[in-house]
């Protein structure tokens, strides 16, 4: 098969027959293969027992009313987690998980495709262009090819919308 028909088998399968885009499956399997693989609930999601994430609250963030433990002495430049690894703090201050469900309020549903993928590559939040805080790794993500992130956020744009206002990030004077 030559290079135009195979562009042309490529189209007719992503347009069908009717010429109307549709997400593929493939696709958002492919961002919860990602989502899954790369770690996301590892932050992103709070804990049941066991630092399993809690599906009831995939992907939501750290909860909007816990409490942060309070922090060791001044003993050195230490890196804190809370227990389900939801907030952290270090040099920069206090950061929290972002909520990645769908929610219009609290998430992402406001969010195109391309402002994800923009924020993923250059460390700065929509809108805001406040810089992504640690531990989130945003610069190992920029590296993913744009398909990879456009999958990964066809997968997030299916996930159960959970309201959670995260806390906004608190600069090293304001730590908890």
């Amino acid at each position: 098969m030559n290079g135009s028909a195979k562009l042309g088998t490529i189209l007719f399968l992503c347009l069908g027959a009717g010429g109307a885009w549709a997400a593929p499956t493939d696709v958002v399997k492919r961002g919860e293969y990602l989502v899954q693989s790369i770690g996301c609930a590892d932050c992103h999601a709070p804990k049941l027992s066991g630092m399993q994430p809690n599906p009831a609250l995939s992907l939501s963030g750290h909860p909007e009313k816990a409490k942060l433990p309070p922090k060791p002495g001044n003993s050195g430049p230490w890196i804190l987690g809370t227990g389900d690894l939801t907030a952290w703090v270090g040099p920069w201050g206090t950061s929290f998980a972002s909520n990645l469900t769908p929610d219009k309020d609290t998430g992402l549903g406001q969010w195109t495709a391309e402002e994800f993928i923009k924020t993923m590559r250059n460390g700065k939040r929509r809108g805001t262009g406040r810089p992504l805080l640690p531990p989130m790794p945003w610069f190992n993500y920029a590296k993913l090819t744009d398909d990879d992130l456009k999958a990964i956020f066809a997968y997030l744009q299916t996930l159960k919308p959970i309201r959670n206002r995260v806390p906004a990030p608190l600069p090293p004077a304001q730590q908890r």
